[in-house]
């Protein structure tokens, strides 16, 4: 594949800053309840179908990069080498979350031996499991490819098997990518009947991991695959020359679909949080341009770092999870009553900033180094300049 480097879409990094975090305050407050505030807790309790924006991304971007080297996808080296490159990616975070939640389990079960007390990775219930297969299974990153009935070790995870198993077929998605706008339309009609159909099967909303995350993201990547289609259209007729205004206002059309959705659709885990996916398409098809008012605002520095920061904020975030769930164990388990909705308001706070400040350490020292040294030394210098998506 040739080391050609597509144009980066700096307003789709900065969009990336924000839903790992809205991510860890769902994942805390699914196990200890809400805050009894409408605004707050409806966007939080739907957190989790921000898993269909980066499912959607993650095709976009894909195609965006790869969709002019199509032919040497597939051959044997240009498979081998996007695998590799995508691998690199992917699996030193994974790895080192993985291992990370391996010596959090010998540790915590350590203190409960020497305390005489049951570890909370023994707890009846507690989730994500922790036993040896489903170490291997995540080790070799098949993890949620329906062989487990329920989530395991580093359960965010979860994403990353699924995103691997898209990368295997992804040259079938590029392939398909090479046709016209009709083509285009058909597979976000295609992604969106999957889920739609997964949403009447499953019963409880989008909320779908270890048993059909698949399926899920085989219907998100596809939306984004045909979303990149008609983006490519869109550009080589000129459509980033329209003005400012215009871009900004798709722009707030766009959020006001999303949030419309997000509003008037119900509690979460239902069926109808499906309709969030089109205000999601939206805009991810809308910041694509880079101009607009939102675009600017998501360019600013502070976004963008914590944009680039998003996979490791994601995948570190079962390691502040789990301590704050020994801490409540053990720390204190039994607080004063007027120190349960401090605590209550304080945790979630504490999460956010602790996940925050993890992922800029697990970027910085973990992911950016070995995803550079990989490429260097596994991929191979014929790699060195493409986009990592």
């Amino acid at each position: 594949m040739e080391p050609t480097r597509p144009a980066e879409i700096r307003a789709l990094t900065g969009a990336r800053a924000l839903p790992p975090l809205l991510l860890v305050l769902y994942h805390y407050h699914e196990g200890h309840g809400y805050q009894h505030w409408r605004l707050f807790d409806v966007l939080v309790a739907k957190g989790y179908l921000w898993v269909e924006f980066f499912f959607i991304l993650s095709g976009f971007i894909l195609i965006h990069v790869y969709g002019a080297r199509v032919a040497a996808l597939w051959t044997r080296k240009g498979y081998g080498d996007f695998l590799k490159t995508r691998l690199a990616r992917l699996y030193p975070l994974h790895l080192a979350t993985l291992l990370i939640v391996l010596l959090m389990v010998v540790f915590f079960r350590a203190l409960a031996h020497w305390g005489g007390y049951l570890s909370m990775y023994d707890v009846p219930g507690y989730h994500p499991r922790t036993d040896f297969m489903a170490f291997i299974y995540n080790l070799l990153l098949i993890q949620s490819w329906h062989v487990l009935p329920y989530l395991t070790w580093n359960g965010v995870s979860w994403f990353v098997s699924v995103e691997f198993f898209l990368c295997l077929i992804f040259p079938l998605f590029a392939w398909i990518s090479q046709r016209g706008l009709a083509t285009a339309a058909a597979m976000i009609a295609f992604g969106f009947a999957v889920l739609v159909a997964l949403t009447n099967t499953v019963g409880h909303g989008l909320d779908i991991t270890f048993d059909w995350g698949v399926v899920r993201g085989i219907g998100d990547f596809s939306i984004g695959v045909g979303l990149a289609m008609i983006y490519r259209a869109a550009m080589a007729r000129g459509a980033n020359a329209l003005s400012v205004h215009a871009h900004s206002l798709a722009q707030a059309v766009a959020m006001f679909a999303f949030l419309y959705a997000i509003y008037h659709t119900g509690w979460s885990h239902h069926p109808a949080d499906v309709w969030i996916v089109p205000g999601l398409t939206l805009l991810v098809f809308t910041l694509a341009f880079d101009r607009g008012w939102l675009a600017w605002l998501l360019q600013r520095r502070p976004l963008m770092r914590l944009g680039e920061w998003s996979f490791a904020v994601y995948m570190g975030q079962t390691t502040w999870l789990q301590f704050a769930r020994f801490a409540e164990q053990r720390l204190y388990p039994n607080p004063a009553p007027q120190w349960t909705h401090a605590i209550h308001i304080l945790e979630p706070v504490g999460l956010v900033i602790a996940a925050a400040l993890w992922g800029w350490f697990l970027f910085r020292f973990v992911e950016k180094p070995a995803n550079a040294w990989l490429r260097t030394h596994w991929v191979g210098n014929s790699r060195r300049g493409a986009a990592a998506p």
